[in-house]
């Protein structure tokens, strides 16, 4: 059954003075909820995920990956990939990474905070969780995802937060700073690749401060890459626009796939990036939490793929 907890004014649902969220019909969904404060907005349906549907300015583009024939539905045995931004379990497994999300899930507003819970999933016995708090002005977003063991045992796994990007975008990622051989005697940094990472695919491109990834919708080769940052970031930019995704992981630890803390994914339907937790042993009643932050950019454009164009274009936007 589906719960709502919020104050009901007008067939609005008020957060606080400045952002708001609105009870609305998405894609075929009855039953979401529009998060905005006039600036950005976002969506989640309440009818399956959690997953955050819609990021974009109101009015725009929608930054993140919809699969049109899953649109609107629900209820199917088997995962779907159907799009928006989601929370897994890693590392990756078939059983137990592909639990169903196809089914109604729990939806709270407390204050400025809306939180998407789904009922424990019967194949590993967590519940999982979607916390979105976005500023009351500017473009900015938390999202905080939580992995609960409801189970009687102890259990090892990590948060992995995804986001499925828009068709025909270009993925960055940031190296940690580089240096010289002089400074540097160690490594800094895994560079994790999949048995079909291809590094002659042209969709790539290595700088020396950089990561691109090109999402091309005429080329079905999928391509993977990861990483470790520990100021772990990525932007994808669209049309003009960009959206970024930040993360500070905890020190170097049992990261999933030899040590990452970001992976970047890729086909014909769409790109994704991935933020990973370390890996721990989560006790009976215990939880994890993973938070990222999000923010989106008009008029942002590549004129190449340099240090120095995206030092210039999206370096200043990060915060750090």
């Amino acid at each position: 059954m589906l719960k709502i907890a919020s104050l009901l004014v007008f067939g609005c649902l008020i957060m606080n003075a400045a952002v708001r969220v609105e009870k609305t019909a998405y894609q075929g969904w009855p039953h979401c909820y529009r998060v905005t404060n006039g600036e950005i907005e976002l969506i989640v349906t309440a009818d399956i995920g959690p997953r955050i549907m819609r990021l974009g300015f109101p009015g725009g583009q929608n930054f993140f990956f919809e699969e049109p024939q899953s649109l609107g539905k629900s209820g199917e045995p088997a995962w779907v990939k159907r799009g928006g931004h989601r929370v897994w379990i890693a590392p990756e497994d078939p059983k137990y990474s592909y639990g169903p999300d196809n089914s109604p899930i729990d939806v709270k507003v407390q204050g400025g905070v809306v939180i998407a819970t789904q009922p424990v999933e019967k194949e590993t016995g967590i519940e999982k969780q979607i916390e979105i708090r976005m500023d009351a002005s500017g473009t900015g977003v938390t999202v905080i995802h939580r992995l609960k063991n409801t189970g009687i045992m102890p259990l090892e796994y990590t948060t992995w937060a995804m986001s499925m990007m828009a068709q025909g975008g270009l993925a960055i990622a940031g190296f940690p700073p580089r240096g010289t051989h002089d400074e540097y005697l160690q490594p800094t940094n895994p560079l994790t690749m999949w048995a079909y990472t291809d590094f002659s695919d042209p969709r790539w491109k290595f700088t020396t401060k950089y990561v691109t990834l090109r999402m091309d919708p005429a080329n079905s080769n999928a391509q993977k890459l990861g990483l470790w940052n520990a100021k772990t970031w990525a932007a994808y930019a669209l049309n003009g626009e960009l959206f970024i995704k930040r993360y500070t992981p905890k020190p170097p630890g049992n990261y999933p796939d030899y040590g990452c803390s970001f992976e970047m994914f890729t086909n014909n339907e769409f790109l994704e990036m991935e933020t990973l937790g370390p890996i721990e042993k989560v006790p009976a009643g215990g939880s994890i939490e993973h938070s990222e932050r999000w923010s989106l950019h008009r008029d942002v454009r590549l004129k190449a793929i340099t240090d120095a164009e995206i030092d210039r274009a999206i370096a200043p936007l990060l915060g750090f």
